[in-house]
């Protein structure tokens, strides 16, 4: 089998698995015990807050554990439209193409926190329109509303790979004194994700994409942006994420971070070198069945190990299981709305209609894929859209 979904979830890895293995077994303390037990799980948190900061260019104390990037993402979102509830109006500004944890959260401070949730303008290729980031946070002659809470978006995209300008769009935030949070959850591993450079004031990860288990994230927060918790409870971590914390699932994080960026830097090259000769194999393969077919993203501001296409004319759907059948797995795009029968959102945002955005296919590589092995994944997606042509 060839895995291509790593965009949805990754195996965990062996350094991963090695470091949890004591705090599964004889370091199974409660870390707020202050027995021994507890207090060899606490050092063992402790340790793996210190690597996860490392990773990001951090201080320990400003990385808080969560249960994934669903979480990260809510609690800097809603965490930071509730604790600004008293100077209204509310305001935060997204865009149209994040994760489902960011659109809900956002959908959510709508509903329930009456917050005013605001689109910014992205180009064809998924990149965010800094003159309209500029105009919205209230800079030039022509400013608009001025009072925003919140701007939240991602730094690379989970369905069409293509990476943000963060830096120039923190810039503006920062120009404007309004915090910026970003979903970093794609670009774990692949992009380097230093906090000091990136200029945001919260950063989200998620541990399952980088090759942790799942059920397991951190959120990173600037002493300066202190969201209102949304777990009330013993008040772990600092008081800003209640319950008792996972301290396996931190360890292993740790681990698997810090594996994924030494790999990183070694070897992000080299993958986008693999992912260019995908893309191109797989067009000029496709292009006689489906002569539509087109990437999607942007051609090179996007991640190293991700390739996504449409093929107008072609249901993509059908492609994934002739695909499978053959032995190589894929998606359509987002695996948390795999079975919502509405398109993808983010697709449809990009100018696509409804049954363009039905013939999506999203191919997200590991670490450790080889030439010859996505030369053969290209050519069996060329034999599958063939076949699936053919029917049409």
């Amino acid at each position: 089998m060839i895995y291509l979904d790593h965009a949805a979830t990754a195996p965990v890895r062996r350094a991963a698995v090695e470091a949890m293995w004591p705090y599964l077994t004889g370091r199974f303390g409660n870390p707020s015990s202050a027995h021994d037990v507890g207090r060899r799980a606490a050092a063992g948190l402790e340790a793996a807050r210190a690597q996860v900061a490392s990773a990001l260019g951090a201080r320990p104390g400003q990385v808080v554990f969560t249960s994934g990037g669903t979480e990260s993402n809510a609690t800097a979102v809603l965490g930071a439209v509730r604790a600004a509830l008293a100077q209204r109006p509310v305001r935060v500004l997204t865009t149209a193409l994040e994760h489902s944890s960011v659109r809900a959260a956002c959908e959510q401070a709508e509903r329930v926190d009456a917050a005013v949730v605001e689109r910014l303008d992205v180009d064809a290729d998924g990149r965010i329109d800094l003159a309209n980031a500029a105009r919205r946070l209230g800079h030039g002659a022509d400013a608009q509303t001025r009072g925003t809470t919140l701007v939240a978006v991602h730094l690379a995209n989970n369905e069409i790979g293509t990476v943000q300008p963060i830096r120039k769009l923190a810039e503006l935030t920062r120009a404007a004194g309004v915090p910026l949070h970003v979903d970093a959850v794609q670009a774990a591993g692949q992009i380097p994700l230093d906090v000091r450079s990136l200029g945001a004031d919260s950063l989200a990860l998620s541990g399952h994409k980088v090759g942790a288990p799942q059920g397991i994230g951190a959120l990173w927060l600037r002493p300066t942006f202190a969201p209102e918790p949304l777990l009330p409870g013993g008040g772990q971590e600092r008081g800003r994420r209640s319950g008792t914390q996972n301290v396996a699932g931190a360890v292993g994080l740790a681990a698997a971070m810090l594996e994924a960026e030494r790999e990183r830097r070694d070897r992000a090259a080299a993958w986008a070198q693999g992912r260019h000769e995908f893309v191109a194999r797989v067009l000029d393969g496709v292009r006689p069945h489906a002569p539509r077919v087109r990437l999607t993203g942007h051609p090179d501001a996007r991640l190293p190990r991700h390739a996504s296409f449409v093929l107008p004319g072609v249901n993509g759907e059908s492609v994934l299981v002739e695909l499978e059948r053959s032995g190589v797995v894929a998606s359509a795009g987002s695996a948390c709305s795999a079975h919502d029968a509405e398109p993808s959102p983010v697709l449809t945002a990009l100018g696509l209609s409804a049954d363009e955005a039905r013939t999506a296919l999203r191919f997200t590589f590991g670490p450790d894929e080889t030439p010859e092995t996505l030369r053969a994944a290209a050519d069996a997606v060329v034999a599958a859209v063939a076949a699936v042509a053919r029917l049409t």
